[in-house]
């Protein structure tokens, strides 16, 4: 074994503990904030996966999409929401938990059982490197033109769907003495009031 092999062997190690103990901190921890925190550590991780694997297109796809938009996302979701309510202890919480360790104990199982039996066989082409964004956009615009189109008009949809979200005037307004109703509101966490005493000892 030379020393790049020790090298990215041992980067290949570091890499998938990271992910894995991420992915179990992410379902584990009681703490959303925690666990939004470490999902963009997982995406992070894959993407030092991808760079392993010489992808450094999709590696970097990965940190632009992932870890600065999805991950980014949820935290301006969770702190947008800012609601602080704690978890209401469920009947039987076990049974689900004994179920939800099953379900992932038999995926883990088909995917070992199958990544076993399949005869891997290793490619001898050369990576594309650098030019790897040439083959993956003339793969685009040939042979995966309808499902990039449809993919396009996918998140055409979505962006024009969040706007008109975004939008508040597209909220009724409720007319003098009807109640607004209760699920276009969003429950917000009561601001605390401040004194003027107390912030005159702050700007001291």
């Amino acid at each position: 074994m030379t020393l790049a092999e020790g090298v990215q062997l041992v980067a290949f190690g570091l890499l998938t503990a990271m992910t894995l103990g991420g992915a179990l901190g992410v379902v584990l921890l009681d703490n959303i904030v925690y666990s939004a925190f470490l999902l963009g550590g997982v995406f992070t991780s894959m993407a030092g996966l991808y760079i392993l694997l010489n992808a450094g297109f999709v590696a970097a796809a990965q940190v632009l999409v992932y870890v600065g938009a999805v991950s980014v996302l949820i935290l301006f979701g969770i702190m947008l929401v800012n609601k602080e309510q704690p978890f209401i202890p469920m009947k039987r919480a076990w049974l689900g938990r004994v179920a939800t360790a099953g379900v992932c104990a038999g995926l883990f199982a088909l995917l070992a059982a199958s990544t076993l039996s399949t005869p891997w066989a290793i490619s001898g082409e050369v990576p594309s490197g650098d030019m790897a964004t040439v083959a993956i956009g003339i793969h685009f615009f040939t042979d995966y033109l309808l499902p990039f189109e449809l993919a396009s008009v996918l998140l055409l949809i979505a962006l024009i769907g969040a706007i008109v979200l975004a939008r508040r005037e597209f909220i009724p307004d409720a007319a003098p003495g009807e109640a607004a109703s209760e699920a276009l509101q969003l429950p917000e966490r009561p601001r605390e009031l401040v004194s003027a005493s107390s912030l005159a000892d702050t700007e001291r």
